[in-house]
């Protein structure tokens, strides 16, 4: 087929002809004024997408570039100028299926294009584009309509089949994301089957981690603790009426815009004739705190730090002023025991305690818009403690001024989870038994730092995890303080409003922590930190072969 090389003067007399400045032509295709005046002067040759534009900007039918062709590709090319102006980068998987379709090597195409084979390949894999002419003479070729070039993929069906693809079952097959977006473009109904297995997947993984609790637990959940934990992520941890009022406090004791100890044992002793008395308690009968209502008497103990008897003090406030409200939530759940409601209204003491500290509006600022979420600077602007700005930003959930969804997640050197939440979609542990990959626990051997990593969970969902230990109280010289880690984290896609994200590598799966909820839940065998086999399937001990753990023959 002939090579179309002169219509640069053509389009500069058909955009003289509708009158359109050189700049404004330029500016509307994005590109330069320059690199149009080359086109025109046939300096240079417009890519395909390039070509197709200008065709429809100025509405060039083809036989008006090419001066009398074959009528065939004449009618074809008639159709590519009704494409809209968008980009058009996508269509070399298209091309390559077409190929494979008619049983054309890509040796023989190339021969037939003029182009060498390593170039056909590089415009089939989508890093390269096919100038005007190429273009025109692939779809001549292959027979290819416009619509064939553009139709459009559904974004969230690739989104979906790249996150059905990374899961740990298929992590082996390392299949790109380019070959999941031919999958998509060629393959629809296929990238939706795959959704659709992916999700029976998860189902049956969480299925088995019920069943591997129910062996645990007994089948009940009775511990005070772990109620707690479901009746905080049944509200998401968010209780807008605890707010209201704790920014009505926070408005009453601010003193320089920050709530201070001293303002609040001022407000106990103003409001309701509360003496607050710090002691350091007797050596047989330690305490952190004990209220006496009858003597109108609170004491903290002097082995708390200043940050802890703030938020008691706080908590004081809310049992004395916003004891309906608390129990008009803990009225909408269904407690299986006495104790269990009792330490979930603590729970909400100290979450009311906390909000009058941070109060929501200005704690979001500082969070959210001014800090990314730098835990030890916010720590340090509310004088709190670490522990305390933790909880606090996992409460940002208020529909008018919502904060990154996160998971939250306190531990002890034993493995023991005292405390857990999770907004962020990830599963978290219940009691013990954890993974011990999360860098939550591997925070022990670098106590008070924070770590921060890369988390690949086993259904291929990444988030940024971070993690940092916390001490106890206050201990004489010589007594060991009580020693717990602290692990918070958001999904990647939250990234770039996560301070802790900026020193990582988000795009090196190399130095992702491949991690599971525990080792009964994860089907990764070649993890050389398995404790217990994976109840997703049988195992045998092969005596003459062992693979990375005792339970792994290959």
């Amino acid at each position: 087929m002939k090579k179309i090389d002169n219509y640069g003067q053509i389009i500069r007399a058909k955009r003289q002809n509708k009158n359109i400045k050189a700049i404004n032509l330029a500016k509307e295709l994005g590109i330069t004024p320059a690199y149009l005046s080359l086109i025109e002067s046939n300096q240079r040759k417009p890519d395909g997408d390039l070509l197709l534009r200008i065709q429809d900007i100025l509405e060039l039918q083809r036989e008006d570039l090419t001066k009398k062709t074959d009528p065939d590709l004449e009618t074809r090319t008639q159709e590519v100028v009704k494409i809209s102006t968008r980009k058009i980068y996508n269509y070399g998987q298209i091309i390559r299926a077409k190929r494979q379709n008619k049983n054309i090597k890509a040796i023989n195409l190339a021969k037939e294009l003029g182009i060498t084979p390593a170039y056909l390949s590089l415009i089939e894999s989508n890093q390269r584009k096919p100038d005007g002419d190429l273009l025109l003479r692939i779809q001549d070729i292959l027979e290819l309509q416009r619509e064939d070039l553009t139709k459009k993929t559904d974004p969230d069906l690739e989104t979906r089949t790249q996150e059905v693809v990374k899961i740990s079952l298929l992590e082996d097959l390392d299949i790109r994301s380019d070959e999941v977006q031919e999958i998509v473009q060629l393959n629809p109904k296929i990238a939706k089957a795959l959704i659709k297995l992916g999700i029976d997947h998860k189902n049956k993984e969480l299925e088995l981690g019920q069943k591997v609790e129910n062996k645990i637990y007994k089948g009940s959940t009775t511990f005070p603790g772990e109620i707690v934990s479901d009746y905080i992520q049944k509200f998401e941890n968010y209780f807008p009426k605890l707010e209201e009022f704790s920014t009505r406090i926070y408005e009453k004791v601010k003193m320089n815009n920050r709530t201070r100890y001293l303002s609040l044992c001022s407000y106990l002793e103003r409001n309701h004739n509360i003496i607050v008395r710090d002691i350091l308690p007797k050596k047989d009968k330690p305490f952190t705190k004990i209220f006496f209502p009858e003597k109108k008497e609170f004491y903290l103990s002097d082995a708390l730090n200043l940050e802890t008897k703030k938020l008691f003090a706080a908590a004081l406030v809310a049992q004395l002023e916003a004891d309906d409200i608390i129990e008009e939530y803990l009225d909408d759940f269904s407690f299986p025991s006495e104790p269990s409601r009792k330490v979930t209204k603590v729970a909400l003491l100290n979450y009311a305690g906390a909000a009058i500290i941070m109060p929501y509006e200005i704690f979001f600022y500082e969070c959210v818009k001014k800090h990314r979420y730098d835990l030890e600077l916010l720590q340090s602007t509310f004088a709190v403690s670490f522990e305390q700005v933790c909880h606090r930003v996992t409460c940002l959930n208020n529909p008018k001024l919502r904060g990154i969804p996160l998971h939250m997640i306190r531990v002890d050197r034993s493995g023991n989870v005292s405390k857990r939440f999770s907004l962020s979609g990830i599963e978290l542990p219940r009691l013990s038994g954890a993974c011990p990959k999360w860098n939550v626990y591997s925070s022990f051997s670098n106590p008070g730092k924070i770590s921060a990593a890369v988390s690949r969970m086993t259904d291929g969902e990444r988030y940024v995890c971070i993690a940092r230990t916390v001490e106890k109280g206050i201990s004489k010289y010589g007594e060991e303080k009580g020693l717990l880690s602290i692990g918070l984290g958001c999904q990647i896609k939250y990234a770039k409003d996560f301070v802790y994200a900026d020193g990582l590598n988000l795009n090196d799966e190399k130095s992702e922590s491949k991690i599971g909820v525990s080792c009964r839940k994860c089907d990764r065998l070649d993890c050389s930190q398995r404790a217990f086999p994976p109840d997703t399937q049988n195992y045998d001990v092969n005596i003459n072969q062992r693979g990375v753990s005792i339970f792994v023959n290959e």
